[in-house]
């Protein structure tokens, strides 16, 4: 029985293997890039240097909106007052609770590479957004860390770990499948594990 299924195990086996090594690549190529050069850019986050740039808007709700909003004590932003924020200011507003007292009403509203925030005066109906925006490569280096991302983005990152485990187990089998026509492969591979295993002892405390 073994005898019969060893050479279709031979010949299905690895190309079924191979198969999931390129698919895999191809699909994990961007992300790999990505999450490569963002790994390079967040060990060196101090050395590179930001421009911030900060909008700041102040206006005032019209009676009607202020009348509005204060019929609310919890939740998101009445849907008149985020439409008329997104067309006179484009100042987009989710649909997520704010934070509501006697007072204000304040809204954070984090994104990978910037920050921003809004508060409306609940008597005075004063509005104050201000938004702060950090470059491209705080954007990029946020994508990494799945900081202020959105569900989605939470789902790919998993999606994409799991694809780069298929790829680097499918690549072991594949080293192991032909070490035998190169030498030099386990030392490599050994080395591959010592390195950062001999840095991890030697130099983090």
């Amino acid at each position: 029985m073994n005898k019969n299924a060893s050479p279709f195990h031979h010949r299905i086996l690895p190309g079924t293997v191979r198969q999931w090594h390129w698919i895999s690549s191809a699909v994990c190529l961007a992300g790999m890039l990505l999450f490569a050069l963002t790994g390079i850019t967040l060990n060196h986050a101090a050395d590179i240097e930001a421009s911030p740039q900060t909008t700041t808007v102040e206006a005032e709700l019209s009676e009607g909106m202020l009348t509005l909003l204060n019929k609310r004590d919890d939740g998101p932003l009445p849907l008149a007052v985020r439409r008329w924020l997104l067309q006179e200011y484009d100042i987009r507003t989710p649909d997520s609770g704010a934070e509501w007292d006697e007072v204000e009403v304040y809204l954070a509203l984090p994104r990978p590479g910037g920050d921003a925030w809004l508060s409306i005066d609940r008597h005075s109906g004063e509005l104050m957004y201000e938004d702060t925006g950090r470059g491209l490569v705080s954007y990029l280096n946020d994508l990494h860390k799945g900081r202020n991302t959105s569900t989605a983005w939470s789902w790919f990152i998993d999606l994409f770990s799991v694809l780069c485990i298929i790829f680097s187990l499918s690549g072991l089998w594949l080293l192991f499948r032909y070490s035998q026509q190169r030498p030099g492969t386990w030392p490599l591979v050994v080395l591959g594990v010592l390195i950062p295993v001999l840095i991890i002892i030697l130099t983090l405390h």
